[in-house]
């Protein structure tokens, strides 16, 4: 039994968990090198719940996003390991068809760049009606209809006119609208969000991820929100995956996490965020550049960057474990750290 499976993160019901993704491992390779970008990750989300995974570019987020959904390009990607479980049914094993069942239906994502994800010569209101003509059996009458309820319920004015324009006439937030209604279409069970926010400005932001909320709050869906901003997910998230080298380095609630984090990568996330009650003085950053995942290095991968660097930590990789109950920490002194040490 692995330590994530005696040691489950905080909010883990008994019983079986909507996805359940254990020790993943995935690799890009290429003909100078092989990246070793998923390390092990592992994770649980539960109906209704919001886990929040964070890290900076090239942590691992989105590979790992896009290997739940069954999207990740092979090759150069490849999985080298792991399970992933939806309702208790193992994914990697899954023929093509139970695959493109289950996306959509059972789990559904929000792209990164609505724009790029947009198909830029059909309307809308068409790219949302398909996936219910194809998939629901629908008639065009009632998926027109149906598409214009979604637009409605993701608060698009003139959702009836609306439907019938080209991405290019939304403007940024009304197409990461669009991009919402469009996941919603089948009713998925669970919505991962790849940076939902990214190129909106603040006012935009706090709009959809109070959208995502609402919408999470009505249907009882679970939400994986992929983000590196700390400041979006404080209010929404429940539970909060910290990403770095493609291992998950930190696995906490969000209110154990905010008030004393457990790794020192998270710590250096959060004093890089700025504070209104720090007002005049220099805004902290983390030094250095996340690893060649093609050649991570030894140990501890972040103790190129870290602070808190110890001999050990560039000799041996730390195992991940519990600085207190039902909270994970890659880290050799994690409970130096939740000590306030």
């Amino acid at each position: 039994m692995s330590i994530q499976d005696e040691a489950l993160p905080v909010g883990t019901a008994p019983g079986t968990p909507l996805l359940r993704v254990r020790d993943l491992h995935v690799e890009f390779r290429t003909r100078e090198s092989v990246a070793r970008v998923l390390n092990g990750v592992s994770y649980d989300v539960e109906a209704g719940e919001t886990l929040a995974v964070l890290g900076e570019s090239g942590s691992g987020k989105s590979v790992t996003a896009q290997t739940v959904m069954g999207i990740l390009d092979t090759p150069p990607g490849h999985i080298t390991g792991g399970s992933i479980e939806f309702k208790g049914e193992e994914l990697l094993t899954a023929t093509d068809k139970r695959r493109r069942e289950v996306r959509g239906s059972g789990i559904a994502m929000i792209f990164q760049d609505a724009l790029s994800a947009l198909n830029p010569v059909f309307t809308v209101g068409f790219q949302i009606e398909e996936q219910l003509r194809v998939r629901r059996a629908m008639s065009r009458k009632d998926a027109r209809k149906r598409a214009i309820e979604l637009l409605e319920q993701v608060k698009i004015p003139n959702a009836a006119g609306r439907v019938k324009q080209y991405p290019h006439e939304f403007s940024g937030g009304m197409r990461q609208r669009a991009m919402i209604a469009m996941s919603l279409a089948l009713d998925p069970e669970l919505l991962i969000a790849d940076e939902p926010t990214t190129a909106l400005d603040v006012t935009v932001q706090a709009q959809i991820m109070d959208l995502l909320k609402e919408l999470q709050l009505q249907r009882q869906m679970g939400l994986v929100l992929i983000t590196h901003d700390l400041g979006v997910v404080a209010e929404v998230a429940d539970r909060i995956a910290v990403m770095y080298a493609g291992r998950i380095v930190e696995h906490s609630d969000a209110r154990s996490l905010y008030r004393r984090p457990s790794h020192p990568y998270t710590e250096a996330l959060l004093e890089s965020v700025p504070r209104l009650d720090l007002k005049g003085t220099e805004l902290r950053s983390i030094k250095g550049l996340p690893p060649n995942l093609a050649d991570i290095p030894s140990g501890c991968p972040f103790h190129p960057r870290c602070k808190r660097v110890r001999d050990v930590c560039r000799t041996d990789v730390p195992p991940q474990h519990e600085p207190e109950p039902g909270r994970l920490s890659a880290c050799h002194f994690a409970e130096e750290l939740v000590a306030g040490d």
